[in-house]
């Protein structure tokens, strides 16, 4: 039962403050709550309104209802939008982003919260944010007072991108320490356009043929928590990014020890030998490509019997001084990969055989050995099996035959392995190095969610460098906010909230546990609440809406008043309430 009312409260020798309020059962109890704060009203205009209040025929009375002394002007979503804030609050980011108050850096929390919220353009963002055009609180909450243009949002990632360096040395002064695990990746989105001096033609991880493209690389601590990134032009190598990394590490950031873990790809022999041996406090994690197992599979380093109790095992070579090497056998990729290469050989012979057909035919037979060649290279490479076949070409004759002994040799090391390490930690045993290896996923899981899933990265329209710059990073900061929003609110999500964290197999795929089996089969928390994916659950928190509410008094202002929140919703705000209030 709720019971509007009209309270007077002294106020010492100012005049009293008048309250709007309302009465109402809580597990039994008694409780008052303030709705708006009429002390600036006309008193005949608060007299008008408290007569109205007596004149209720119950007080469960609705106050929009057709013929009734109240109304609704708009109603705009407003608890996704207060679940953002009031983590990015707890978080510091608006002392992060400027010690003062300013338009810029309101701008630059609206645009953060926007991406995660409903990513788009700077268009779209500037008309959310506008009083005519606004979806939801973002703007009053954010104070935002006039409405912001796309030029004016412009201005404001000019203002946050020469702060980035300050921003993501308070983030590694936060999240790294000295001997931390820090986890680093490249990737690339597409653009849209052709005048961006980033953007290049290169190795396009989105499928993009022909686009031009730019890439980022992302510092991670070990618990996948971002700390800092950096944008380079489309065409840059990823061992080409590991040297500004290591300096950001050591030089900005100060960290005299630590462990780098990269791919095979980034941490490569060449810059193992140029710019990481020697380095002292520098340790590093990455893996050998399979030219290099292949290598010592003909040496007979690698062997069946090392696998006889575990899928791992450490060895030594005298190709790889000073490092430690731990070779992994999954029996489950080795079907996989023997499984797919057997699928493209037979697919490639069936291809072959068409061309040997059309070179034997009796009636316009292919003829030429530049014209057979031709054909057959184009289906060989079709699917990258051209090593495993040998060609027999004439002007008048085509054959062909597997080469057994190369598909031995690769079916050799298939399902295998090998991470190398330079640490010499005491006691950081074999698995543990595997483990360390393996958390590279989160860095993935940071660009799975930064490019598609959540925050929209891509497709990236600015023209001027900087600009793309600031967008990266502001995605990045996004992405930040989420990472611990995700953290705290594990036991509504169908994130498992209960991980292992030593396995006796860490070669073996992750098993979850139990509580996220029981989640993903049931689709309900222990409490019988549903679960929900990260962007259901924004769309559930925007059912709290903020409405505003005027009296049928003639010159009678409104007040704001928020829906009532279901127990999720409750749970999912009490679960936000228990994020770390950062002092920096």
């Amino acid at each position: 039962m709720v019971a509007m009312f009209i309270e007077s409260v002294r106020n010492r020798k100012s005049p009293p403050c008048v309250l709007l309020r309302e009465t109402y059962r809580d597990a039994g109890k008694v409780r008052h709550r303030t709705l708006a704060n009429l002390s600036k009203w006309p008193r005949p205009v608060v007299e008008g309104l408290r007569t109205l209040l007596k004149g209720r025929p119950h007080p469960d009375a609705p106050l929009c209802a057709p013929g009734q002394p109240f109304k609704i002007t708009r109603s705009l979503p407003h608890g996704h939008v207060a679940a953002v804030l009031c983590a990015m609050r707890k978080l510091a980011l608006p002392r992060l982003l400027g010690s003062k108050a300013c338009p810029e850096r309101d701008l630059c929390m609206a645009m953060i919260a926007a991406r995660i919220l409903f990513p788009g353009s700077k268009l779209a963002a500037s008309r959310a944010l506008g009083a005519q055009t606004r979806n939801s609180t973002l703007a009053r909450e954010c104070g935002i007072q006039e409405d912001p243009s796309e030029n004016d949002l412009y201005a404001a990632m000019d203002w946050l991108l020469p702060r980035q360096n300050r921003i993501q040395k308070a983030l590694a002064s936060r999240h790294l320490d000295e001997g931390s695990l820090v986890l680093y990746d490249l990737s690339s989105s597409y653009f849209e356009g052709k005048t961006c001096p980033l953007a290049k033609l290169g190795h396009n991880r989105d499928g993009k043929k022909g686009k031009l493209q730019i890439e980022y690389g992302l510092l991670c601590n070990g618990a996948g928590t971002p700390v800092a990134i950096e944008v380079f032009e489309g065409d840059t190598a990823d061992p080409a990014t590991l040297g500004a990394q290591i300096q950001k590490l050591r030089g900005r950031f100060g960290l005299r020890r630590l462990v780098l873990v990269g791919d095979r790809g980034m941490i490569t022999q060449a810059r193992i030998d140029q710019e990481l041996r020697g380095i002292e406090g520098l340790d590093w994690i990455t893996a050998l490509r399979s030219s290099q197992i292949a290598a010592l599979a003909r040496q007979r380093v690698i062997d069946e019997s090392l696998f006889d109790e575990k899928n791992l095992a450490e060895i030594s070579s005298p190709d790889f001084p000073g490092e430690r090497l731990v070779v992994c056998r999954n029996p489950l990729l080795a079907f996989s990969r023997t499984r797919k290469r057997e699928e493209l050989l037979q697919a490639t012979e069936k291809n072959l055989i068409k061309i040997r057909d059309a070179v034997m035919r009796s009636k316009a037979p292919l003829r030429g050995r530049a014209n057979i060649g031709l054909r057959a290279g184009r289906i060989i490479n079709k699917h990258k099996v051209a090593k495993h076949f040998s060609l027999g070409i004439t002007d008048t004759s085509f054959c062909f035959a597997r080469r057994e002994e190369k598909i031995a040799a690769e079916a050799a090391i298939d399902g295998i392995y090998v991470v190398r390490t330079s640490s010499k930690q005491e006691g950081l045993e074999a698995a543990a190095i595997v483990e360390r290896y393996k958390s590279l996923s989160l860095v993935e899981n940071a660009f799975r969610s930064i490019k598609t899933v959540d925050l929209k990265v891509r497709p990236i329209h600015h023209r001027i460098a900087d600009r793309v710059r600031s967008h990266v990073f502001l995605c990045m900061l996004a992405y930040y906010v989420e990472w611990h929003m995700r953290s705290v609110l594990k036991p509504v999500l169908f994130d498992d909230e209960e991980p292992a964290t030593t396995r006796f197999d860490p070669v073996a795929p992750k098993e979850p546990s139990p509580s996220a089996k029981a989640k993903a089969r049931t689709k309900r928390t222990p409490d019988a609440l549903p679960v929900h994916s990260f962007q259901s659950l924004l769309a559930d928190l925007a059912t709290i809406t903020r409405n505003t509410i005027v009296p049928a008094i003639p010159a009678a202002p409104g007040w704001d008043q928020d829906t009532e929140p279901t127990p999720l919703q409750k749970k999912i705000i009490n679960l936000l309430d228990t994020l770390p209030i950062r002092s920096q």
